[in-house]
């Protein structure tokens, strides 16, 4: 008798939430197998549906891959907007967007492989949503750096889209290991670096050296970062173990 109750309870769960359940549980399945390995049968186990309700609300395999990464960039969107306007201060700015970009990769590596090695590499790519949001994303950056030459912080004649493109491509080909299990991946470690080779490739002073206090913070925002992966991570695997 339980278990009809209980089927008919998932039944009645709006298709909202039906969609969250099956984008989380095809997020876990492509964590796990990887886009090729990953089944639809394994993500309806999973997500603790029928394999027709899946296709109710996705088209294929490959919907589901490109509705999980764009829902990723979206929530990084998101934290930029709530967290972004209160930074002060072009290089803090800029530290912002690269540690948190870095951060990003480093809490879901997963994702970050679906993005290099499948969506990426999509025919369609820049005529995508996805390639929209991209755009989004990195243009922040962009948006700084001219702000910064029209203020005369940086010289003239820079090149805000090529900035964009040496901060995100040197952040790709550092966690490049880290995404195939080589090695760590230190967010504090390359966002300094990164700064550094900026602050001597654009011409401009040096700013001012951090206090200790502030260096101090610096290091304790990126340990809670590292403990709220830590959690989450534990916590996705004591959900998968919980029985259904």
């Amino acid at each position: 008798m339980s278990k009809v109750q209980t089927r008919r309870q998932v039944r009645r769960l709006p298709p909202e939430k039906r969609i969250a359940d099956i984008l989380a549980a095809a997020k876990a399945i492509f964590d796990e197998k990887g886009y090729n390995d990953a089944l639809i049968t394994d993500i309806a186990d999973r997500a603790g549906v029928v394999e027709g309700s899946i296709y109710r609300f996705f088209a294929n395999k490959r919907d589901l891959l490109t509705r999980v990464v764009e829902q990723w960039y979206i929530s990084m969107l998101d934290r930029h907007e709530a967290d972004f306007p209160a930074v002060q201060g072009t290089w803090n700015q800029i530290r912002f967007l690269i540690h948190q970009h870095v951060m990003a990769i480093k809490s879901e590596p997963g994702l970050a492989r679906l993005l290099l090695q499948e969506i990426r590499l999509e025919p369609g790519y820049r005529e995508s949503n996805f390639f929209r949001l991209n755009r989004a994303y990195t243009n922040r950056i962009m948006e700084v750096v001219k702000r910064a030459i029209a203020n005369q912080e940086f010289r003239p004649g820079l090149s805000p889209i090529l900035i964009r493109d040496l901060v995100y491509g040197a952040i790709e080909h550092r966690a490049w290991a880290f995404l195939r299990r080589e090695g760590e991946l230190d967010a504090v470690a390359v966002t300094d670096g990164i700064i550094d080779i900026l602050v001597s490739g654009l011409g401009v002073a040096a700013p001012k050296v951090e206090s200790e206090q502030a260096q101090l913070a610096r290091r304790l925002e990126a340990v809670t970062a590292e403990l709220e992966i830590t959690a989450a991570r534990l916590k996705a695997v004591l959900d998968a173990q919980r029985p259904a």
